[in-house]
C-alpha cells in the first residue's frame, strides 16, 4: 500500500499536516487504548512505519522517486 494513503495525504503535503495526520491516527489507534483490537494495533504499525519514512525528508525524497 502507498504509504501517503496509509497516512490518508496527498503526496505533495507539507511537512506539517503530514506530522498532523500521523499523530491522529497514532492517538486513534494506539495500542496503549486499545490493547485488545488488533486491526487497531495494525492501523498503528503501519502509520508508525509510514511515517518513520515520510517524515524524514531524505527518505521521504527516496521514497517519491522510486514509487
Amino acid at each position: 500500500m502507498n504509504l501517503y494513503q496509509i497516512l490518508g495525504v496527498r503526496s505533495d503535503v507539507p511537512e506539517e499536516d503530514l506530522k498532523r495526520a500521523y499523530r491522529r491516527l497514532a492517538r486513534e489507534n494506539h495500542p496503549d487504548r486499545h490493547p485488545d483490537d488488533l486491526e487497531k494495533i495494525a492501523r498503528f504499525q503501519a502509520a508508525t512505519a509510514a511515517y518513520e519514512v515520510l517524515g524524514d525528508p531524505a527518505a521521504r525524497a527516496v521514497y517519491d522517486r522510486e514509487s
